[in-house]
């Protein structure tokens, strides 16, 4: 019988959170500090341990519908400007993976002023309590300066906090956190770079048991979130997942091993979460600096995927796939034979759909230029030849399966873009 993977829910949103706050050094291990705030706001008030799991979930990607590096930026101020757009994305993303249902609730209104309890409802529905405790943490955390001496800065945070109190807080919200105020620890705590293992270690969030089925819907959740963050890259990772999957079939791989590929897939650009939506999309040549950014992300895929052990094949499969053979690839430099079959064929999905799909600036090339490419690369040592001749033998096959699971794709970025009331 085969054991399906043990994956621990707050690991799995660790690597996630993790991958969003690399976009600047502003908001590093701002989603830690919300949700380590939240949760010791909630366990001051007592709420049930399932209530204060769903705030440490909610406070880890609250800010998940930011999908730029400027959406990131303009949620540090205070007082936000139009704030209830990012949270709305974030919930329609987050409402798709079923174990993160009740976070998403959380995350739509976390922007929602208390307003002497006129804030309890928002057009029209009811806000969750939950929803104006995480508002309350998250401009703590934004209050708290990271180039001072966090100590010295309880004063002024707390006055802020209490001059809001009954107008944008929630006052039994705000009287819980002027107590953990008293603390030196709870501030300590928030600025400390081993937040993540001080927040693990408090929640205790159980170990959840993910079927494929449940692996490959939470690894989808992830790709559109790398790729909703820009019209250029907004199905790549469904493509990529798509080929990936085909090519591992015509290899031999078996039933469970093409999904582990598919979930590969739907991974292997993660860490450009690091990278700002703004290089992604710029149309001009990029600068020797951000070619370098860009050039980081697999490393970043790699490092936030790491401490999931139950993925690691899956975590190499994904991570290696600007690797070459001949050991000239990025960031690791492994060589061919440190590259395993799944990292090769990762890497022919990655650059077949990048050349062969639509993009708004260019359409994608014809099977027989994108083979002459293909096999160009490979007699340069850069992808695996046995690959390619696969590929050259089903290019039909698997370029369908690949142009099938974009249009889906395409339909659901259509949908997460319609203007929402």
């Amino acid at each position: 019988m085969i054991k399906e993977p043990q994956i621990p829910l707050f690991d799995l949103i660790t690597s996630l959170s993790t991958a969003m706050d690399l976009v600047s050094s502003a908001v590093v291990n701002h989603h830690k500090q919300v949700a380590y705030i939240a949760f010791s706001i909630g366990a001051e008030l007592g709420l049930p341990t399932e209530q204060q799991n769903e705030l440490v979930l909610a406070g880890a990607l609250h800010d998940i519908g930011a999908l730029s590096l400027k959406d990131r930026m303009d949620t540090l101020q205070f007082e936000v400007e139009n704030p209830h757009q990012h949270a709305e994305s974030g919930y329609l993303l987050l409402k798709m993976f079923e174990p993160l249902s009740s976070a998403a609730a959380l995350v739509r209104f976390h922007h929602v002023p208390w307003n002497e309890r006129g804030g309890s409802e928002f057009k029209g529905k009811q806000v969750p309590l939950g929803s104006h405790l995480l508002h309350l943490a998250d401009r703590a955390a934004v209050l708290v300066n990271k180039q001072q001496e966090v100590l010295g800065q309880v004063k002024r945070v707390c006055e802020r906090l209490l001059e809001h109190s009954g107008k944008m807080f929630m006052p039994e919200q705000v009287d819980a956190f002027m107590s953990l105020a008293s603390r030196e620890y709870f501030w300590l705590d928030i600025v400390s770079p081993s937040i993540g293992s001080i927040l693990s270690n408090r929640a205790r969030l159980a170990t959840i048991e993910l079927d494929m089925k449940g692996l490959l819907s939470l690894a989808k959740l992830f790709s559109q979130i790398i790729d909703f963050r820009s019209r250029f890259t907004a199905t790549h990772s469904s493509g990529v997942a798509a080929s990936a999957e085909s090519l591992a079939r015509l290899a031999g791989f078996s039933e469970r091993e093409c999904g582990m590929m598919r979930i590969a897939g739907y991974l292997h650009d993660l860490g450009k979460l690091a990278v700002p939506a703004e290089i992604l999309e710029k149309p001009a040549k990029l600068t020797k600096d951000e070619s370098d950014v860009i050039r980081s992300h697999t490393f970043y895929t790699y490092r936030s995927l790491e401490p999931i052990s139950d993925l690691e094949v899956i975590n190499a499969w994904a991570s290696f796939h600007h690797e070459r053979l001949d050991g000239k690839g990025y960031p690791f430099h492994h060589k061919g034979e440190d590259l395993s079959l799944g990292s090769r064929i990762m890497a022919v999905a990655d650059v077949f759909t990048a050349i062969t799909e639509d993009r708004p600036y260019r359409k994608g090339m014809t099977s027989d230029r994108a083979l002459l490419l293909l096999q160009q690369m490979a007699d340069n040592s850069a992808l695996d030849c046995s690959i390619i001749s696969q590929l050259r033998l089903h290019f039909d096959e698997v370029n369908s399966f690949r142009k099938a699971a974009q249009a889906a794709a395409v339909e659901e970025y259509q949908q997460f873009l319609r203007p929402r009331g």
